[in-house]
């Protein structure tokens, strides 16, 4: 495998990062890989917050504990040292791009990767699930989950 560094984005680094960042190293470690580094951060991130009660509930029913993480903002360093970026949504990958212009060929919308025909799509946004129910949480790790799964799998990560 060569790729040694996945960067997961969203806007805050409390919610979607965090999870797609936790369910990743979850992936690999149930794989054995330990060659691949996984963090998050967000565009708009309040460095030090904390992942929601949410987040931390969603992904701990999954078996997965966030409670030591702490919001980074995204930075030109984290984007350069990424092999892969993954935004979110679309106003991520652009606001990216508009910071980071050399990070072109490595930022790719989470929900599309590795889709046969990402344009067929209907929605390539994870929507925010912030300030909304936990059911909302719940919809959205899921999306996560397919998603980074599949990135996984187009890694050659065993994922079953």
């Amino acid at each position: 495998m060569s790729v040694k560094q996945i960067l997961f984005v969203c806007t805050g680094n409390s919610c979607r990062s965090v999870m797609a960042e936790g369910l990743m190293r979850h992936v690999l470690q149930r794989a054995g890989i330990d060659t691949v580094s996984v963090d998050s951060a967000g565009v708009f991130a309040v460095s030090g917050m904390q992942p929601t009660r949410e987040t931390q509930r969603v992904l701990g029913d999954a078996g997965i504990d966030c409670s030591a993480h702490r919001a980074r903002t995204l930075t030109p360093e984290m984007a350069q040292d990424a092999d892969l970026i993954f935004v979110m949504e679309q106003f991520q990958l652009d606001e990216v791009l508009r910071r980071i212009p050399s990070a072109r060929d490595k930022v790719h919308l989470l929900k599309t990767y590795g889709l046969a025909t990402p344009d067929a799509e209907p929605n390539p946004n994870i929507p925010d699930p912030i300030g909304k129910p936990l059911e909302v949480y719940e919809v959205c790790f899921s999306d996560i989950r397919e998603s980074v799964e599949r990135v996984a799998r187009s890694l050659g990560v065993h994922t079953g």
